[in-house]
């Protein structure tokens, strides 16, 4: 059965992990490590490459990118599994605090801090 939702991944991840006793090992530290790996894995096929090779990646490096990709995530959904946090809910919660930290007047078109960014001709 295809997984189409975020729950339906959750579940799955949870039932492949209890089916080989990983629950022994997944704690929040372990899957905090782990992640963090896997991220850095992610960094790799991207390493030296200009922005635009990054941008156009051949089919082998883009297929070992989805894939990191999809390891991170897994570790992820295994960390909210662990903490009983819904990532849904997180994800909401913090793009409306990044709304109030960046709004558009301010943070439209620039790459700096929330606590660099200033007024419109003055200071914030």
């Amino acid at each position: 059965m295809p997984i189409s939702t975020l729950e339906q991944l959750a579940a799955a991840v949870c039932e492949f992990g209890r089916e080989r006793d990983w629950h022994l090992y997944h704690t929040p530290k372990n899957l905090t490590a782990a992640l963090i790996v896997e991220a850095a894995e992610l960094l790799e096929p991207f390493q030296w490459l200009t922005p635009e090779e990054s941008l156009n990646l051949p089919e082998p490096k883009r297929e070992a990118v989805r894939q990191e990709m999809a390891d991170v995530l897994i570790y992820l959904v295994s960390l909210a599994n662990c903490l009983d946090i819904d990532l849904i809910r997180a994800a909401e919660d913090k793009l409306h605090i990044n709304a109030r930290k960046y709004p558009v007047a301010l943070a439209k078109g620039s790459c700096a801090k929330s606590d660099e960014l200033t007024q419109k001709g003055g200071t914030s």
